[in-house]
């Protein structure tokens, strides 16, 4: 069914709408100045302004959403210099494209005609609150990635990387990282340690999950709990814990003890992913197969393991990225000698304030985006052999 045009805005809506917007973005602006009330009152005055005029010039869009990208480019740059030119010009950009997307009602093409104004402004005020959401967890992360190129011994951008100046940029943290003794030692614990502990992860947490998706288990409930109680524990807890029951076994301050504990720490994220594969499972082909002679080894490696493949890799790649990140469960049960990558940026914190911290959180950033991306792969797969999603 095809949908039926929508009219053009009133010019009141569009400045109200726009005029909200340019309150949120002023009130940013504003506090990085020094004063947000300041900083809102401009921001919602400036796209009111602009909302109301530009609503009834929509025939020339184009020439004036360029007009205002320069106009924004060039205030930037008066401000603030090439970064600001850089931010002004997006910001520009943004306002053109939203002002005109208000005033010609291009935000309910996508839209069902039937939905009423406030079903219209929860769908967007939704997905607002949403990317807020999103900007505010991923912040942190986009600060620390640029610092790590900082050429100087800082954790604050220096006036020449907010020039974008060549001279403020330098790979020296990196070179730190990779020629540095005690770095290289972390990060080969780190790499002899975690492969070790996700083995067991995936080994023990994929036989619980095929023994606790049987319906003739009893107490299936009660053992679930405790098999994810590490998950749900505070970390503290348990490590505290681990530490003395390893002294008094003896594997306290030993490379088993550690990659035991961070065994448990990761079973319960192969037992969930294990799991919700499970829960798609056709158990008849398990049936076939014991008809036609196949024993259970056979059976589980045959037929089963290829098909709750891609929720074991992605539980063992969640358990990879807890034992690889772990800090403070090898405080409690580890020594000097099984000391980790996050170790040794927990005491580049506390004792020398190390930059080389900055590369080397970039880098597990990195790898925890290559693996995040795996796992996302693994889960459309899993979809596509379990006959939900139809590519």
């Amino acid at each position: 069914m095809a949908l039926t045009p929508v009219q053009n805005q009133t010019p009141a809506f569009t400045a109200a709408v726009a005029a909200g917007a340019g309150a949120f973005f002023g009130l940013f602006v504003g506090t990085a100045q020094g004063s947000g009330f300041l900083g809102l009152i401009i921001g919602a005055v400036l796209l009111g302004v602009l909302g109301f005029v530009f609503t009834s010039l929509t025939a020339q869009e184009k020439p004036i959403r360029w007009a205002v990208l320069a106009v924004f480019a060039v205030a930037g740059f008066f401000v603030g210099g090439f970064p600001a030119l850089v931010i002004g010009a997006l910001f520009g950009w943004f306002t053109g494209w939203f002002i005109f997307w208000l005033a010609t009602s291009r935000y309910r093409a996508t839209l069902a005609p039937y939905l009423t104004p406030g079903q219209v402004l929860w769908h967007y005020s939704f997905r607002v609150i949403c990317g807020a959401i999103f900007v505010f967890l991923i912040t942190p992360i986009l600060v620390v990635m640029p610092l790590s190129f900082n050429a100087e011994n800082f954790f604050t951008f220096t006036p020449e990387m907010l020039r974008f100046d060549p001279e403020g940029y330098s790979l020296k943290h990196y070179r730190d990282f990779f020629t540095n003794a005690d770095w290289q030692q972390a990060l080969w614990n780190s790499l002899s340690i975690a492969p070790m502990a996700t083995l067991l992860s995936v080994g023990f947490g994929t036989l619980a999950a095929i023994g606790l998706s049987q319906p003739h288990v009893p107490f299936r409930r009660a053992i679930m709990a405790i098999l994810i109680s590490p998950m749900i524990v505070p970390l503290i807890i348990s490590a505290a814990g681990m530490y003395f029951f390893y002294s008094r076994i003896g594997l306290q301050g030993t490379y088993f003890g550690v990659v035991l504990a961070h065994a448990a720490l990761g079973i319960p994220f192969v037992i969930i992913t294990v799991t919700a594969t499970l829960v798609g499972f056709d158990r008849s082909l398990t049936r076939a197969a014991a008809n036609m002679g196949a024993g259970p080894v056979t059976t589980f490696f045959r037929v089963q393991m290829p098909l709750i493949l891609p929720g074991v890799i992605s539980g063992g790649l969640f358990a990879f990225i807890t034992s690889f990140d772990e800090v403070v469960v090898v405080l409690f049960v580890g020594s000097a000698g099984q000391k980790t990558l996050p170790w040794q940026m927990f005491t580049g914190l506390r004792e020398q304030i190390s930059p080389t911290i900055l590369a080397v959180a970039t880098i597990l950033v990195v790898i925890s985006i290559c693996l995040l991306t795996t796992v996302e792969m693994l889960r459309r797969r899993s979809e596509r052999l379990r006959g939900m999603s139809p590519s």
